[in-house]
C-alpha cells in the first residue's frame, strides 16, 4: 500500500461506503473526505448524509448538485445518438458515472488529495467506468478500490465491522435488492432477480405502477423538440432537468418505462436487472418519432450505427475519449433537422407517438398516397428494380 495522506471517497451513506471510511483510515492511515453526488436520487437518500459521513470518520463531506449538468451535458447528448444498450437498456446508471467521476476529481484537486476511492465491487461495471474516467482526468491520483482489497465478503461482515467500531448505520442484514437511482432511472438487482426464471414481484418496482394498476384511461402528452432536444412539455418551456422531472411524474402512474433484461456486463458475466425509466422512455419515443419524419433512409441507417457504438461507449465508461467527441459530432450533425412536435399516448405501460409534425419533414402525402397522384410515375419503378437487383441477376446467370 502506497503512502496516502488524503483520499476523496465517492460516498452514498449506504452500508458499503459507511464501512469504507474507517477501513481507509485504519489501513492507509489517511484523512478521508466524503464526496456525495446529487444526481436526482431523491431527498430521502440525501437526508442526513453529511452527518453520516462525519460519524463514520470522514473529516469533511461535500454534497455537489449535479442534476442540471447531468441531464443537459450527458443525458441529452446521449439521446441525440439514439443509444439503447443491447436494444433495451436506456443507460441510466452508465450516463451518471462520468459526471460523478469528474466532480470527484474536482473535489480532490480542491482539497489537495493524492488518492480517490469508490465502493464498486470487483464483479461490476462501475469499477471500470469510474476508474477509466479517473485515468483520463487524473492519472496522477492513486485509486483505492476496497472491494478488491479487503476481506469483508458479505453484508453481515460489513455490519459487524461497523458495530465493532460503534459507527451508526441504518442498513440491516435483511436487505434484498441492490438499487441505484438518479433523475433518469432506478435499477434493481439481486434477490429473486438473480434467477432469470423468476418473475419479478411487485416489491421489486418502486417508482412506476404496474400496467394492471395503471389508470384505465390513456393520457396524452405533447413534447416540443428543437434540434434533437426536448424543450417543452405540454406547451411549457422547461430546462432539460425540469422536462425530465415533469415527464417522470406524468409517465410513472401509467407504468411506462419498466424493463426486465439479462445484459452482458463489461467484465464478462451476464446479469439480470430491472429498470424503471418513465420520463426517459417518453423522451426516447418522441425523438424517434421526429427522426422518422426528418431523416432519409441512409441517414437513419447511419444513426443506428452511431447509436449502437455510443451505447457501448457509455456502458463501458469511455466518455472522456476522442471517440465520444467523434460520435457526438456525427449525432449533432443529424440533429440539426430534428425539430418538431409530438403527441404521445400513455396507456397501461405503453407509450405511442400518435401525432407528429416537423418543419423539416421529408414525408409527402402527394407522393405516398394510395389514391391518384400527379407526381409519381409508377412505370419508372421497373428500371429502378432491374438496376437494384442486377447483381442477383448476374449471379444467377453465372450459375447457369
Amino acid at each position: 500500500m502506497r503512502s496516502i495522506k488524503k483520499v476523496v471517497l465517492a460516498y452514498s451513506g449506504g452500508l458499503d461506503t459507511s464501512a469504507i471510511v474507517p477501513w481507509l483510515k485504519e489501513n492507509y492511515g489517511c484523512e478521508v473526505i466524503a464526496f456525495v453526488a446529487d444526481v436526482g436520487q431523491g431527498a430521502e437518500e440525501l437526508e442526513g448524509v453529511e452527518a453520516k459521513a462525519i460519524a463514520s470518520g470522514a473529516s469533511e463531506c461535500y454534497v455537489v448538485d449535479l442534476k442540471d449538468e447531468m441531464v443537459s451535458d450527458y443525458i441529452y447528448p446521449t439521446l441525440k445518438t439514439g443509444s439503447i444498450y443491447e436494444g433495451t437498456y436506456l443507460l441510466g446508471t452508465s450516463m451518471a458515472r462520468p459526471i460523478i467521476a469528474k466532480a470527484q476529481v474536482e473535489i480532490a484537486r480542491k482539497v489537495g488529495a493524492d488518492a480517490l476511492s469508490h465502493g464498486c465491487t470487483g464483479k461490476g461495471n462501475d469499477q471500470v467506468r469510474f476508474e477509466s474516467c479517473f485515468a483520463a482526468l487524473a492519472p496522477d491520483l492513486q485509486v483505492i478500490a476496497p472491494w478488491r482489497e479487503w476481506d469483508l465478503s458479505s453484508r453481515e461482515s460489513l455490519l459487524d465491522y461497523l458495530a465493532e467500531r460503534d459507527i451508526p448505520c441504518s442498513a440491516s442484514a435483511t436487505k434484498i435488492y441492490s438499487r441505484d437511482a438518479n433523475a433518469w432511472h432506478i435499477s434493481h438487482e439481486g434477490g429473486e432477480l438473480e434467477d432469470p426464471w423468476c418473475q419479478p414481484s411487485e416489491q421489486v418496482w418502486t417508482w412506476t405502477n404496474s400496467p394492471e394498476q395503471a389508470p384505465n384511461e390513456p393520457e396524452f402528452v405533447t413534447l416540443n423538440v428543437v434540434e434533437g432536444e426536448v424543450v417543452a412539455v405540454n406547451g411549457e418551456q422547461l430546462k432539460p432537468y425540469d422536462c425530465l422531472v415533469k415527464l417522470n411524474d406524468i409517465a410513472s402512474p401509467h407504468g411506462v418505462g419498466r424493463v426486465d433484461i439479462v445484459e452482458n456486463r463489461l467484465v464478462g458475466m451476464k446479469s439480470r436487472g430491472c429498470y424503471e425509466t418513465p420520463g426517459g422512455t417518453v423522451i426516447m419515443a418522441a425523438l424517434q418519432a421526429i427522426d422518422e419524419l426528418v431523416l432519409d433512409k441512409a441517414s437513419r441507417k447511419w444513426k443506428e450505427v452511431l447509436g449502437g457504438e455510443f451505447s457501448h461507449l457509455v456502458y463501458d465508461g469511455r466518455w472522456f475519449t476522442p471517440l465520444k467527441d467523434s460520435i457526438l459530432a456525427g449525432a449533432e450533425a443529424l440533429s440539426t433537422v430534428a425539430t418538431g412536435e409530438v403527441v404521445l399516448k400513455l396507456y397501461k405501460g405503453q407509450v405511442t407517438a400518435v401525432q407528429k409534425k416537423s418543419p423539416n419533414s421529408l414525408y409527402s402525402e402527394d407522393f405516398a398516397t394510395f389514391g391518384a397522384d400527379d407526381v409519381y410515375d409508377q412505370s419508372h419503378a421497373e428500371g429502378f428494380i432491374r438496376l437494384f437487383s442486377l447483381s442477383s441477376r448476374i449471379s444467377a446467370l453465372a450459375k447457369k
